[in-house]
Formats: C-alpha cells, sequence, structure tokens
C-alpha cells in the first residue's frame, strides 16, 4: 500500500486500506474512500479492487499490530537548545489513539499545569531489522505518519521518579496518523515540514532537516544487537517552539484543539479533553 491507512467504514466494519486521494492532494486526513487491503500488512497482502467509503480514519495501526513505542528526546538542534536533560522515553502502546480522537486528561494530570505539545516524525518498521547499516536503514521502514508526543511536564521531570514515559504515557497521550505513507513515495524523511497549530495559531513551524540524528542514522543505533520488529513505532523527537520552552510556558487547557502536520503526510488534529473526576462513593 502506498498510502496505508485504518477506518471505520460507512458499513460498520474496519478496515485496512490503500487510501484513494484526489489529483493533487497529500493530506491524509482527507481521504473518503480507500481499496481495502487483504493479508499480513508486514507479509503477503493484497490492495484489492474493493472500493469502500470511509467514515472515520482510526489509529493507522491496531493495537495488536503494534510492537514497541521507541521515542527520542531532544532530537531537533533548535529544540535541543531551548530544553535540558536528553533521556530516553518508552511510552505503552496504550498511549496511542487516533488521528481525531480526544485527547483524555486523567486526573492526575489535572492536579498541576504542565500539560504541552509535540509534533513528531513517526516511522513505522515494516521487516525485522538487526545490527543494519545507516546505508540500508531506511530499507526496513514500512512508512511515515505524524504523530504527537503529548507530554506533561510535571510528571515527566518532577513526579515520575526519573522515569520519562510516566509523563508521556497516559492513555490516548500518542495521537498518529492520519495514515502511513510508503517510504517508496516518501524517499528521503529528513526533507519534510512539520509543525504545530493550537487552536489555530502556529506554535511549531520546522524541518526534519533539523534533526540531529536522521531517521537512517536512528535505525541503525537502536537495531545494534537488538532486533526491531514489524510494527515498532519510532517517534523522531520535536522541533522547537514546544510549551515548555518558551516565557511565559504555554500550556494546553481543557477544550484546546492541537493540529500536528507532516509534509507528504497530512495533519492529526485532537482536542484535549479532562476527564470528569470519579465521584466519591
Amino acid at each position: 500500500a502506498q498510502r496505508l491507512i485504518r477506518f471505520l467504514a460507512k458499513d460498520g466494519r474496519v478496515y485496512y486500506g490503500d487510501a484513494i486521494l484526489t489529483p493533487g492532494i497529500t493530506n491524509l486526513a482527507k481521504a473518503t474512500h480507500a481499496r481495502v487491503i487483504r493479508g499480513d500488512l508486514f507479509g503477503k497482502h493484497d490492495v484489492t479492487d474493493q472500493i469502500v467509503e470511509v467514515r472515520l480514519l482510526l489509529a493507522p495501526l491496531a493495537r495488536e499490530d503494534v510492537k514497541t513505542i521507541r521515542c527520542l528526546g531532544l532530537n531537533y538542534e533548535q529544540h535541543a537548545k531551548e530544553s535540558r536533560m536528553p533521556l530516553p522515553k518508552y511510552p505503552p502502546v496504550t498511549a496511542l489513539t487516533g488521528p481525531f480522537d480526544n485527547i483524555p486528561v486523567a486526573a492526575p494530570a489535572q492536579q498541576v499545569e504542565g500539560l504541552d505539545y509535540e509534533c513528531e516524525l513517526v516511522a513505522i518498521i515494516g521487516k525485522e531489522a538487526r545490527d543494519v547499516p545507516e546505508s540500508k536503514a531506511l530499507e526496513y521502514v514500512l512508512g511515515y505518519a505524524v504523530g504527537n508526543d503529548v507530554s506533561h511536564r510535571e510528571w515527566q521531570l518532577k513526579r515520575g521518579g526519573g522515569q520519562w514515559a510516566l509523563g508521556k504515557g497516559f492513555d490516548g497521550w500518542a495521537p498518529f496518523g492520519p495514515g502511513i505513507v510508503s517510504s517508496t513515495l516518501i524517499k528521503d524523511p529528513q526533507r519534510l515540514k512539520i509543525g504545530t497549530k493550537l487552536n489555530g495559531q502556529t506554535v511549531q513551524d520546522s524541518s526534519t532537516r533539523d534533526m540531529i540524528f536522521g531517521v537512517a542514522k536512528t535505525i541503525a543505533f537502536l537495531s545494534q544487537g537488538t532486533t526491531l520488529l514489524p510494527g515498532d513505532i519510532l517517534f523522531t523527537g520535536t522541533p522547537q517552539g514546544v510549551g515548555s520552552g518558551r516565557s511565559p510556558p504555554l500550556w494546553l487547557n481543557n477544550g484546546d484543539v492541537v493540529e500536528v502536520s507532516l509534509e507528504g503526510v497530512g495533519t492529526c488534529t485532537n482536542k484535549v479533553e479532562y476527564a470528569q473526576s470519579m465521584p466519591k462513593l
């Protein structure tokens, strides 16, 4: 598939499909029809002639098709200058959610301000990769999506006991999509515009050229003595402009709408939604 999407169709069923876009359109969020895919996404599969109407785009990979989520911290030069302490982070698979789902903010994350946005290029591994040289690393990529690595800085840096995942791994805090564009279409992931809008205002505007470690170098590094599996998801870091890097800080609040975009892929649009307190019994 050149533009892989997972979607709820008008017939009430969930499908994987190859998105059909109007000529000149690259934003997968605008897909209204797709050719149904049958078989193993990471193995033998067919893009059939069955065309189905899209009702709602879902996270591009079902939870059972995702192996691990790996993320890079401070991987854009300008963002590194506005931040501190590079540390790895490994959100759980339950953090993944769809390109138009609300971002649920659980009660513990409402106790103190610090909720932040991070637009990121997301690379999806398509076949087993171990000890891969940088020169061949992109051959192991199924395709690319855009994601929002939603982060709560208080939980990430102060309340997590040094574990960044606690501030990034709440359920629904890693929306990505709106689909997965094949690496045959995006041959160079280091030449793409990437950005974020908050309530319609641009807050991040950069290029993947600013990455300190590109996708190929990242895969080569992560696969040293460790096998990356089909379905592994790599969030590759965010550019400058995050809320925590501003003075005063710009934190997300209940009802805010965040749009993260990647050139050639499209836009995820998610609304921040504070969970209601559970009644005391």
